[in-house]
């Protein structure tokens, strides 16, 4: 399991041999089965965590309604920022929607792995700025696609997705009701 964490880390930064011993003791082994919590609205988010082997969705609580807005699964990383970097409480949930296993680091460790990892925060801050770009392009993605342009993107990013979660959860995705998302899905269909 860790050296899939090594690998993502040595495609941005070198680690050394006692670097790498720092990251396998500051990181745990965490497993999550399908409908356990990573995080849960109104907890503070006090990991980062790094899948392994799963799938987790990112969601949160609209009148009642659940409105997902991102899954990170297989060597991505899991975490939501606005709660962990401040330590306050979060106002949306991180879920497993299959048994996953997650390698995951304290905000203290991380503080550690930034002070002992020559490349450590030079790793942070390319993450973060993934992370970044990633909102700006869903935000716009939110007041500038349609449904069906919001579906294919999906379909591109996340291809492989959509045989691992359900329909329901495409169309929370793509934010339409799932009767719709079978409308999208059948005039996509006769488009090919």
């Amino acid at each position: 399991m860790i050296n899939s964490l090594l690998t993502s880390m040595q495609n941005l930064i070198t680690l050394s041999p006692t670097e790498i011993d720092i990251v396998t003791t500051l990181f745990k082994e965490k497993s999550y089965k399908k409908g356990d919590f990573f995080l849960e609205e109104g907890k503070i988010c006090k990991q980062v965590g790094f899948v392994a082997k799963g799938l987790l969705r990112y969601y949160i609580n609209h009148d009642g309604e659940e409105k997902i807005y991102d899954f990170s699964q297989e060597n991505e990383y899991v975490c939501n920022y606005e709660s962990f970097l401040p330590q306050i409480p979060s106002s949306k949930n991180i879920q497993a929607l299959e048994d996953s296993e997650v390698l995951v680091i304290s905000h203290a460790d991380l503080q550690l792995f930034y002070a002992n990892v020559r490349g450590g925060e030079r790793f942070g801050r390319i993450a973060i700025e993934a992370v970044f770009i990633k909102l700006l392009q869903d935000i716009s993605s939110l007041y500038t696609e349609t449904p069906e342009l919001r579906y294919e993107r999906f379909l591109k990013n996340h291809s492989d997705l959509q045989q691992r979660i359900s329909q329901y959860h495409i169309a929370s995705f793509v934010g339409v009701k799932p009767q719709s998302l079978s409308r999208i899905r059948k005039r996509n269909s006769t488009q090919f």
